[in-house]
């Protein structure tokens, strides 16, 4: 059971840490001063809740281990993030419709959370919520002003969608990791709010006068270690001080 438990905030705090690291590449790239300024202190807010579940998971993996460790010390086949997040930065477009469809997914995942029977889980969730609901509006006005832009903004937002919203199926996958958690009543059942997620989603996309991707879902697995090889180049530049300077503390 704590095995498993480890595992689950591994994987919520890795979801977080990939998404945080990504926005961490466009600092001093956005396309406005206050865009800018937006994109890191969500970066931030992320890397708030990886602090969180990685501490957590620190208390229970036991002695000599630390959030640190669990953050740049691992191999990439025990980093449980979904593929989605590790998608480059092509074009500002990319960046919010990545954002977006997690947010969404988080919109509803954050309060299940919250009630959690776990309770340190609950708290952090619980402490997260306004940061969520932040970071989904944010997103969402600019998935509406790029799909009711210019003719460019249009086409760039609409491909960017075209590619990665596929890749949300695997969001709901229930891994043997979130089977037993939603047994434990630690996590939920991720199946229940899927259809409400899409729905939301169509919602968003017809107001920003985008269509759904006639794609298939993309067969995935990040949150069973198995990456794409954008993860490799992400883990290079995380881990390169710790591997560079052993026992490195700020």
């Amino acid at each position: 059971m704590k095995d498993q438990l480890t595992k689950y905030l591994m994987m919520l705090g890795d979801n977080a840490m990939i998404l945080g690291h990504r926005l961490s590449e466009l600092c001093g790239h956005g396309p406005t001063l206050e865009t800018d300024i937006a994109l890191t202190n969500i970066s931030l807010d992320l890397y708030g809740q990886v602090r969180s579940y990685f501490q957590y998971a620190a208390e229970l993996s036991g002695e000599g281990v630390t959030e640190d460790t669990i953050a740049f010390l691992r191999k990439e086949r025990t980093y449980l993030n979904v593929v989605l997040l590790e998608q480059p930065n092509e074009n500002f477009a990319h960046v919010i419709v990545r954002q977006f469809l997690y947010d969404m997914f988080q919109s509803f995942l954050t309060p299940a959370l919250m009630r959690s029977t776990d309770e340190r889980i609950a708290a952090i969730a619980a402490k997260s919520i306004k940061e969520t609901k932040y970071h989904l509006r944010f997103s969402t006005q600019w998935m509406k002003r790029l799909g009711a832009g210019t003719e460019e903004s249009k086409s760039k937002i609409q491909a960017a969608v075209n590619h990665l919203l596929p890749f949300t199926d695997e969001l709901f996958v229930m891994t043997a990791v979130e089977k037993e958690m939603l047994e434990q009543g630690i996590g939920p059942d991720l199946q229940s709010f899927k259809e409400d997620y899409y729905i939301k989603v169509q919602e968003v996309l017809e107001q920003a006068e985008l269509s759904l991707p006639e794609a298939a879902p993309r067969v995935v697995k990040g949150k069973t270690g198995i990456h794409s090889e954008h993860m490799g180049y992400i883990l290079n530049e995380l881990q390169y001080m710790q591997r560079a300077y052993p026992q490195m503390e700020w």
